[in-house]
């Protein structure tokens, strides 16, 4: 079917037929009695109504309404998560409120006639896709076979062997497993590769919410690192301009003579300022060992490059007043360059503009070189 457009019936039709096939030889040759296990008998019908079975009182209320919430949340993240899947092959757009929407509809209506909580389930979606399922139809389609199924024919189905069902899934899930995709994954971020394989073998050997709740435990702890642990970098002058860049990434990038620019990639907070304050700090040491052992004059100026710092909360303010003092002990004047509007507004809030001196904060870092280094600055 996927090499010849004109056989697309063959894989649609397989998992009929292979149930069908399946059922008939376990039938036949009475598999079941030799250790092959089928599906057994299948109450025949529909569920009954249970609307006068809905409760809003009683001892139970509570936690229904906790284990409600908390099957909400996985069945709405299970759900856009299986659908953006699905939306990335297909390239559509799926829209999260809409899906919530339906969800909720759907389990406030099957709530009326005995339904389990549902969601969109990964292995219906797969066999669908593999299937060559386009639209919705398809749903009102396969909604109507099931019910025909249940009313007519569920007894037909009591020697269909667990093994076949399991089949149709893994056959259709196998197709739906990107390998470059997973290489791409692992040459860009080995963080996002780590959580791209436990979600995997959480869904393989354990359910979808624990392949997602791996997942997203994972993706939480980068967040958490990375806010807690931003990048810094030491800053060096372009050859023939007023650019500075970090000079890992720029080797050609030179240092200023009695002056080290450090850059702040991140907004400062209560939970990565002490880090910031202690991180600048060494790289305040290692530029003056370095200079110590080369016989060359000591560190004048620090200058914090802090554009990329959207924001500073008050533990951010108390580190910079930290740094400040400990950087008066060494002789040494602490110089901002290029603060944001929100972070300038909070520094002169603080006192802590009055504090550094209004004449240490510059436009930009080629500003506070030319007036802590003007030597330099002239002659680069």
């Amino acid at each position: 079917g996927k090499k010849s457009k004109k056989l697309f019936w063959v894989p649609a039709i397989a998992p009929l037929i292979s149930v069908i096939l399946s059922t008939f030889f376990v039938y036949i040759f009475h598999a079941e009695k030799k250790g092959v296990q089928i599906v057994k008998h299948i109450e025949k019908g529909i569920n009954p109504p249970s609307v006068t079975e809905i409760y809003f009182t009683g001892d139970y209320l509570l936690k229904g309404v906790r284990i409600g919430i908390v099957a909400g949340i996985i069945a709405l993240t299970e759900a856009v998560a299986i659908g953006r899947t699905f939306a990335a092959m297909k390239d559509y757009q799926i829209d999260g409120n809409k899906e919530m929407v339906a969800l909720g509809a759907m389990n406030v209506a099957g709530s009326m006639t005995s339904c389990y909580v549902a969601t969109g389930s990964f292995s219906r979606s797969a066999v669908n896709y593999m299937a060559g399922c386009k639209t919705a139809a398809s749903n009102i389609v396969m909604s109507v076979v099931v019910f025909l199924t249940l009313q007519f024919i569920t007894p037909l189905f009591e020697y269909t062997p667990n093994a076949i069902l399991s089949s149709i899934i893994i056959s259709a899930v196998i197709g739906l497993i990107d390998y470059d995709a997973a290489i791409l994954i692992w040459k860009i971020d080995k963080f996002d590769f780590i959580a791209c394989t436990g979600a995997f073998f959480g869904v393989v050997f354990a359910s979808v919410e624990i392949g997602l709740l791996i997942a997203v435990s994972i993706s939480f702890a980068k967040l958490l690192l990375q806010v807690t642990r931003p990048r810094t970098a030491i800053l060096g002058k372009i050859p023939r301009t007023n650019v500075y860049r970090n000079i890992q990434q720029y080797p050609e990038a030179s240092k200023v003579p009695g002056v080290v620019i450090v850059r702040v990639d991140s907004a400062i907070y209560f939970s990565n300022s002490n880090y910031i304050k202690e991180r600048i700090l060494r790289w305040l040491t290692a530029e003056e060992e370095q200079l110590q052992a080369a016989g060359l004059p000591n560190i004048q100026f620090l200058i914090i490059e802090m554009s990329p710092v959207t924001d500073i909360d008050t533990s951010g303010i108390h580190a910079l007043e930290e740094l400040m003092k400990s950087l008066q002990k060494r002789d040494v004047e602490l110089v901002l360059a290029n603060p944001g509007p929100v972070v300038i507004d909070k520094i002169h809030a603080s006192k802590l503009a009055s504090l550094i001196g209004e004449d240490k904060i510059f436009l930009t870092v080629a500003d506070a070189v030319q007036t802590c280094s003007p030597k330099f600055s002239q002659d680069v």
